[in-house]
């Protein structure tokens, strides 16, 4: 079995304090929020990187890219 990594080991010490259900709500509330911020700031930076714009979505939206199964 692998050992835990660092950040794991830290969410696991956080429940260690859990005592009700809000607590795990809040808890998992404010994962999310990280991650998503995470995941944003990540697109913010491809987009800006590429060159990408409203128009760029706008084109993206138009588009038709299904492919056949």
């Amino acid at each position: 079995m692998e050992s835990l990594n660092p950040l794991q080991l830290e969410i696991l010490k956080l429940f260690r304090n859990y005592e009700s259900e809000r607590d795990l709500l809040d808890l998992k509330q404010v994962l999310i929020d990280y991650l998503s911020k995470r995941v944003v700031n990540e697109a913010d930076k491809a987009f800006s990187e590429k060159g990408y714009d409203a128009s760029t979505i706008e084109q993206w939206r138009k588009e038709h890219n299904r492919k056949k199964q």
